[in-house]
């Protein structure tokens, strides 16, 4: 049960100050202000490394309310800095639960707030633009919160992937969970073999290692940080690239990495791994006024004209202006016309700024891995 807590306060860099209850344990955490339309899967999203160094603002007014449980979590531990919502459940009521949203917070050492006008809080960051911000229990100042905010170090320029790389590389044969293997029309390779992919995380969601591995394939995860001598030496059949944290402009060691590896295997990208993708062929890319973050995003296939719901999470995007002769947009996102995918020209290589692996969002967009599958065959 949800027990009335101490006093919080989110304060912004813009002057603004919330003021509501904690949920999570007590401290004080800094980190850019984004809000998710999603009116599930707070579980996913709290675990999903995409958010380290962000403070989530859930749009949807009640979160908690089916529990948390172990096997709809995307990494080890949540990732967001910390965590907002306007009224945290008093009740967990799911046949798969095993913990309370408040539980699981208070065990995972999250700060969260509740009882703030998440409304106001979106409407402003949708004018404003994402913001700097500061979350606290310990330091109920308004003037000092706000000057914490504004001092800050914000995303831009960050390499946020080096806090959730993994340190050494790993096998991966979990598969999907019995619940979403029964929505993919096609799980298996036709390959005589067994295709070898190897994934360079940046901060990968599991539930695109799954859907690797679900399809028949061998799944082995490098560090993002790998060299494409490292990639190459494990003989792989297809390359992933994973999503991740925060700007992709000064991974530089990736984006040489994947230059190096363009030609050489079929490569896929997803969201950070699309934009590193798109920077390794020569393009630039962009920080967005507020980012694309839910699971009821639409995405237009160019190639075929069908509109796809997408769950998506990134605040920066790929400069269309720039890119080069070598990239062609094969999707595009209907809310802002931004590229959401690219094909290269050249190489067998290609990317979405969205997240076809879900978790959680709909399904529409699944068909992505039987393209990169169909390659590996080939």
């Amino acid at each position: 049960m949800i027990r009335t807590g101490s006093i919080a306060k989110l304060a912004l860099e813009d002057g603004t100050v919330y003021q509501g209850i904690s949920i999570g344990v007590a401290g004080e955490i800094d980190g850019e202000v984004v809000f998710n339309t999603s009116m599930t899967g707070y579980q996913e999203i709290m675990t999903d490394p995409s958010y380290r160094g962000q403070i989530v603002t859930m749009t949807y007014p009640m979160i908690g309310n089916y529990g948390v449980n172990d096997d709809d979590i995307e990494s080890k531990i949540p990732q967001v800095s910390g965590f907002i919502v306007r009224e945290a459940s008093r009740v967990k009521s799911n046949f798969r639960s095993q913990h309370s949203f408040q539980e699981y917070l208070e065990a995972n050492q999250v700060k969260a707030i509740a009882g703030i006008d998440t409304r106001a809080l979106v409407r402003r960051i949708r004018s404003k633009g994402a913001m700097r911000g500061i979350l606290s229990t310990t330091d109920l100042d308004d003037a000092s919160l706000v000057n914490k905010a504004i001092n800050s170090p914000g995303l831009i320029g960050r390499d946020l992937v080096r806090e959730v790389v993994p340190t050494q590389a790993r096998n991966w044969d979990e598969k999907l969970h019995a619940l979403a293997k029964s929505l993919d029309a096609s799980t298996n390779s036709t390959a005589s073999r067994k295709p070898k992919i190897v994934c360079l995380d940046f901060g990968m969601k599991w539930n695109i290692a799954r859907h690797l591995a679900e399809r028949g394939n061998d799944v082995r995860i490098l560090p993002g940080t790998a060299s494409a001598s490292d990639v190459m030496q494990e003989n792989p059949d297809g390359i992933f690239l994973s999503n991740g944290p925060g700007d992709p402009e000064p991974l530089t060691y990736a984006i040489d990495t994947i230059r190096e590896l363009l030609g050489k295997r079929p490569i896929f990208g997803i969201c950070l791994g699309h934009q590193l993708l798109s920077l390794a062929s020569g393009a630039k890319t962009f920080k967005l006024k507020f980012g694309h973050r839910g699971g009821n995003q639409p995405v237009l296939n160019l190639e075929t004209g069908r509109v796809e719901i997408t769950s998506q999470n990134h605040g920066f995007a790929v400069d269309e202006a720039s890119l080069p002769s070598t990239l062609k947009i094969t999707h595009r996102n209907l809310n802002d016309n931004t590229v959401a995918g690219v094909q290269h020209t050249e190489h067998s290589a290609f990317s979405v700024q969205y997240h076809p692996e879900a978790s959680a969002g709909p399904h529409d967009s699944r068909y992505l891995f039987d393209e990169f599958q169909g390659r590996l065959d080939k």
